[in-house]
C-alpha cells in the first residue's frame, strides 16, 4: 500500500496498488501512515528516506503492507520519530514554488518510490 501526497504517484500506481491519495503536506501522509500502522500495518519504506531534508520537499510516499498483523512495534517507532523529526525541521520555506520546482519534487519522489519498489 502506497500512501502519499504526490498526484504523479498516485495517477502512476493507483492500479497497479493499494494508493491512499492525501490532499495536504508531508506531515499529513506521516500522520496517515501513523494511524495505519497503529491500526496494524507494518512500515516497508523509511518515511524520511531520499537525501532531501522534511523541510526540503512538499511531497512524501510512503509504501507499508496492505494486510494487517499484530502491531509492529519497530514500525510505531519510526513514524513516530519521524513525525518529531518533521515538526522539528520544518520551518515554512516551501512557499509559493514555481510549477517547475514542484514538478521536480514530484519527480525526485516518485524516483525513490520506484528505487523502492524495484522498477
Amino acid at each position: 500500500m502506497i500512501i502519499t501526497n504526490n498526484d504523479w504517484v498516485y495517477n502512476k500506481y493507483k492500479d497497479t496498488y493499494s494508493v491512499i491519495y492525501i490532499v495536504g503536506s508531508y506531515r499529513d501522509v506521516l500522520v496517515k501512515t501513523r494511524d495505519k500502522i497503529h491500526e496494524g500495518y507494518e512500515l516497508l519504506t523509511h518515511p524520511l528516506s531520499s537525501s532531501l531534508k522534511p523541510n526540503e520537499t512538499p511531497y512524501k510516499s510512503v509504501i507499508i503492507a496492505d494486510n494487517k498483523s499484530e502491531l509492529n512495534y519497530d514500525s510505531v517507532y519510526i513514524i513516530e520519530n519521524s513525525i518529531v523529526t518533521y515538526d522539528r525541521f520544518n520551518k515554512n520555506k516551501l512557499i509559493n514554488l514555481s510549477e517547475k520546482i514542484e514538478d521536480d519534487f514530484k519527480l525526485i519522489d516518485l524516483t525513490v518510490l520506484e528505487s523502492a519498489l524495484n522498477i
